[in-house]
């Protein structure tokens, strides 16, 4: 009896793992929402001092956005996006307005990894990228994202 629930755990094994495969699509921005508030300009001069200041930036090397305020500006003024469901986030430069953002397509596809966790990231182009994090091991399944925005799939398990 053991024996022959250990051959048929083996045997559904592989049909098992793949009907608990997820399907991960690119969200449709329409249904996006700006989710944290952009930050004040007073707070982003206040912070560009206060950044800039931090003597480890200086020793790594890390200060090239110090050198022009409208470069820091470009890299720290940013709100939080959700996707419709929750599952896909994104940092949107709030110099973008917002109609612009919604109205945006998939044109890519791409999966990579931070440490144990999986990344599935959807571009939008002009620097919009909503990202979807997982635990899971991930494929990118799509076929032409530009040409079929709906395509833009991947298959986590």
């Amino acid at each position: 009896m053991r024996s022959s629930l250990l051959v048929l755990a083996l045997l559904a094994g592989p049909a098992l793992q793949a009907a608990m495969a997820a399907a991960v699509s690119c969200p449709d921005l329409a249904a996006a929402v700006q989710v944290a508030a952009c930050p004040a300009e007073e707070e982003l001069k206040y912070t560009f001092t206060g950044y800039c200041s931090d003597d480890g930036k200086a020793y790594r090397g890390e200060t090239d956005v110090c050198t022009d305020y409208q470069l820091y500006r470009k890299l720290k003024n940013v709100a939080l996006w959700e996707s419709a469901d929750g599952a896909f986030s994104a940092y949107v430069s709030c110099d973008r307005p917002s109609a612009g953002v919604k109205a945006a397509k998939a044109s890519a596809i791409k999966v990579g990894k931070q440490g144990k966790m999986t990344q599935v990231v959807c571009g939008y182009g002009e620097g919009v990228s909503f990202t979807y994090r997982t635990r899971a091991e991930c494929k990118v399944e799509g076929g032409d994202c530009a040409a079929n925005p709906a395509a833009c799939k991947a298959s986590c398990n």
